[in-house]
């Protein structure tokens, strides 16, 4: 029914195809915006896991070694080329193992207090309503 109507004089053919455009841009998102962004973010992921960082702590403490022996070479690298210095970069011991294990232990204790926890602040709320309203 549409196609049979005739186009007002006052709206040309480019400006309905414009129109068109505009419609199907706002229902229909850019799939090159959309595309470049899932790409990124699959090959993000990609990366972190070919390199171990979503296994265990093991494989995560090799991964950690294989980036301190790969990035200072690089550093070097752009800094002469592009010609500028960068202060030395702080020494820090750090061991995924061991932070990962305190983060497991600290979240298994929150856990095994919570019952008692929720009981005492329970408690404490109760009391807090009975002295209002004495």
């Amino acid at each position: 029914m549409l196609r049979n109507r005739k186009t007002p004089s006052h709206i040309s053919t480019s400006s309905r195809s414009h129109h068109k455009r505009l419609i199907t841009a706002f229902l229909f998102p850019v799939p090159k915006e959309l595309a470049t962004k899932v790409g990124i973010a699959g090959g993000a992921v990609y990366v972190a896991y070919d390199s171990g960082l979503l296994g265990g702590s093991d494989e995560g403490s090799v991964a950690l070694s294989k980036a301190k022996a790969a990035i200072p070479p690089a550093v070097d690298e752009w800094t002469k080329y592009f010609g500028f210095e960068l202060p030395a970069a702080p020494k820090i011991e750090f061991s995924p193992v061991d932070a990962w294990n305190s983060g497991v232990q600290k979240s298994i204790h929150a856990l095994s207090v919570a019952p008692n926890a929720v009981c005492d602040y329970t408690s404490q709320g109760f009391q807090y309503l009975k002295d209002l309203t004495k």
